[in-house]
């Protein structure tokens, strides 16, 4: 199968690109640079130097492919063209920048989907696209069939899931892969990195509360796993879930930090937690526990690659 892959070098698109290639399929991948890209040149992939605001580009590589994974986002605010960029520092209120940042996100996310979508519209060829099991609601164990939450403060991103059902109805095999807050393995810069930078600055690893509220993680090397499966044989419309744990106490997490840093760790009420956490306080206090049963069940997925605790006991999330 020729797959046309967006956030193609990034942690998980290029753990994804490499599944691929060794399961036989033709990669082509989009990357920033051709400096970025040249690490798929080396993987046996061939590189499309853009972004995903070049819609017409991205007509012409998903039409040119036998299906299309779409995990390109914008994690930072460095990935934003400049001109956006300035209207997320400058247009509004200072206190508005992080909610101006996601809702450029998810408004580039939607375009680069749709447009993707529509290519394949009517052909029956498969579209896997990432979402979040955090938008998913709290306090109870999420399964693949529950729907988002609307209440969640980043649901407009989660509403995305709508247009991927709204493009299996016209003709084309969708897939809506959520993923846990952690994704882990060598070379990760999400979550896990971020609470391990924050507890340095403050010299002292924080949770809210009694700190028992779950957090699901999975391996990137399973992820990819998962992604090829549902490429090459998931229904249309299907919705799975990327998890091997299905929910990890935060302060488990904290007290790993705590002792790799050799820093306290310390409780922080919902106040103390914003200053402590900022923008991340509604994730780092949420209860997310989330099943793969049916995933497991549906594609005959399952995790093999080491557990968050271990993994951060054994690379280098600390050395860096």
């Amino acid at each position: 199968m020729r797959v046309f892959v967006t956030g193609a070098t990034g942690f998980i698109g290029f753990a994804i690109v490499k599944e691929l290639i060794a399961a036989g399929h033709q990669v082509t991948g989009l990357a920033r640079s051709a400096a970025s890209g040249k690490k798929l040149t080396d993987a046996g992939a061939r590189v499309l130097v853009g972004s995903v605001e070049d819609l017409d580009l991205l007509r012409r590589a998903t039409s040119a492919a036998d299906g299309a994974v779409h995990t390109a986002y914008y994690h930072k605010i460095s990935h934003i063209p400049f001109g956006k960029r300035m209207g997320v520092f400058l247009g509004g209120a200072p206190g508005g920048i992080v909610q101006r940042f996601m809702l450029s996100g998810v408004e580039a996310d939607r375009l680069a989907l749709k447009t993707i979508g529509q290519a394949f519209s009517g052909t029956d060829r498969p579209l896997a696209a990432t979402f979040a099991t955090m938008a998913l609601k709290p306090g109870q164990l999420a399964t693949e069939d529950q729907s988002y939450d609307p209440t969640f403060f980043a649901a407009p991103r989660a509403e995305t899931e709508d247009l991927l059902q709204e493009l299996a109805s016209s003709g084309v095999r969708t897939s809506a892969i959520r993923l846990p807050p952690i994704v882990h393995g060598a070379g990760d810069q999400g979550f896990t990195q971020r609470l391990i930078a924050i507890a340095r600055k403050k010299k002292e690893s924080g949770y809210v509360g009694d700190g028992l509220n779950r957090w699901p993680s999975v391996h990137r090397f399973d992820v990819a796993r998962l992604f090829r499966l549902a490429l090459e044989n998931g229904p249309k419309g299907g919705t799975y879930h990327g998890v091997a744990e299905e929910g990890i106490p935060f302060l488990h997490i904290a007290n790993l930090i705590g002792r790799h840093l050799k820093v306290p760790v310390v409780s922080k009420t919902a106040e103390q937690a914003k200053k402590q956490f900022t923008f991340l306080t509604e994730f780092v206090a949420k209860d997310n526990p989330t099943s793969s049963q049916l995933t497991q069940e549906r594609l005959g997925w399952k995790p093999t690659h080491p557990g968050l605790l271990t993994d951060l006991d054994q690379t280098d999330y600390f050395t860096s």
